[in-house]
């Protein structure tokens, strides 16, 4: 494709960088439970137009606000139930979808309230499983009808989607030691296993990890559940257990020297700790919203190229702000995986809206090579693997609805 192009990365590699930042947020975390309720209305959307009309039709329900509720968590030994919840979370999902069809002469209108309703639910109820959603959350529902000219650029069922927007897409391959170390800390203390063998773990969790040089060093931030705790003292015990266990995945996972606070703005002596009622900061005042939390690829990464891009609750069928970005991190990771020499690989795609999602303006591959690598061969199978990636783009919306993609 004439609008391809691949060239070589000449910058410092990122293992080589002397500071790189990383953050990922847990899926209790305000943000994540926004982004992670609109993906799935996207996908009970798309599945209900398909049921019903054979199709997915418009729809971009990428717009949620989460308005933190007002709690008083105290430890066991005052109360067994950890406190209580005394102003509910408040959710709002915000959008547009195709809301009346004209079927066999008869107007059908799509029950979106009902629809947007249950995806919050189920999303919330998956994530946090110590709240209430009958007592402790209020979600509101303001998706309305789509604008018409929005829903032409859909095109017919058998050919290719026409881009909804002029936007681009930005993923890059593979994550450094210090990336893979955030993702796989914040998995693991939000892994069932880990809740069960330390139930005091809420689900509300960010790992911020700073690596200077050959050491890192990680904020984790955990919103502990209260019932789990009998008083300071047992919180402070399961804080320093919390903080040897990750002591331990790190030094399994990186040759880097790694240290760990957890928790860093408690103040014991004071009693004042990170405690609340259900596992997760909404319950009090932290608030949320789409798009302010994880890229495609599950992180944050103010070191590498990333795009801003709020992909939660975009339709999977010819929204590329949505595509593109889980597109370029496909392509990258391919590119690392399958073309010898290539140690970097990142990758920047930018549409144009009312041309097929298949043909972006550019496709601009930027890849570090192994020095005496032979280029003009890896230039060659990279081409190869960015337009094969690019004319199976339409597999992204199956994977979308099959949940083997992800946004958050």
């Amino acid at each position: 494709m004439a609008n391809l192009q691949v060239l070589k990365y000449n910058y410092t590699p990122i293992e080589k960088q002397e500071i790189e930042i990383v953050e990922r947020k847990g899926k209790g975390h305000p943000d994540t439970l926004c982004d992670a309720s609109v993906e799935n209305l996207s996908r009970k959307l798309s599945q209900y137009y398909l049921d019903h009309y054979g199709v997915i039709l418009h729809h971009n329900v990428d717009k949620c606000s989460l308005a933190g509720g007002r709690s008083e968590p105290v430890f066991a030994n005052v109360d067994p139930n950890g406190g209580e919840i005394i102003t509910p979370i408040y959710i709002c999902v915000i959008g547009r979808a195709t809301a009346d069809i004209l079927k066999e002469g008869k107007l059908d209108r799509i029950p979106i309230d009902v629809l947007s309703r249950e995806a919050v639910l189920e999303n919330v109820k998956e994530s946090v499983r110590n709240l209430d959603t009958a007592k402790h959350l209020q979600i509101d529902s303001k998706v309305f009808q789509g604008s018409g000219d929005l829903v032409t650029l859909f095109g017919h069922k058998d050919q290719i989607p026409l881009s909804n927007d002029t936007s681009f897409g930005v993923g890059f391959a593979p994550f450094s030691e210090t990336e893979n170390l955030v993702f796989d800390v914040e998995q693991f203390l939000n892994s069932p296993s880990t809740h069960k063998r330390i139930p005091a773990i809420g689900e509300d969790i960010k790992v911020m990890g700073l690596r200077q040089r050959d050491k890192i060093h990680l904020t984790v931030a955990i919103a502990m559940v209260a019932k789990e705790c009998d008083d300071v003292d047992a919180y402070m015990n399961i804080k320093n257990q919390i903080k040897n266990e990750i002591l331990d995945l790190a030094a399994k996972s990186t040759k880097y020297e790694v240290a760990c606070d957890v928790n860093r703005a408690d103040i014991p002596e004071k009693g004042s700790v990170y405690i609340t009622v259900t596992g997760t900061s909404s319950e009090s005042g932290d608030d949320g919203q789409v798009g302010r939390g994880n890229r495609v690829n599950g992180i944050i990464t103010p070191c590498r190229p990333m795009s801003l891009e709020a992909s939660a609750g975009k339709n999977p069928v010819n929204h590329v702000g949505k595509l593109y970005n889980v597109l370029a991190n496909e392509i990258a990771d391919e590119i690392v995986c399958k073309v010898k020499g290539v140690n970097e690989a990142y990758l920047r795609l930018l549409s144009q809206i009312g041309k097929p999602i298949s043909e972006p303006l550019v496709a601009f591959a930027s890849l570090l090579t192994e020095e005496g690598s032979a280029w003009n061969v890896i230039k060659s199978e990279s081409e190869a693997i960015i337009n094969q990636e690019l004319q199976s783009i339409t597999d992204l919306t199956r994977k979308f609805l099959e949940k083997k993609v992800t946004v958050c």
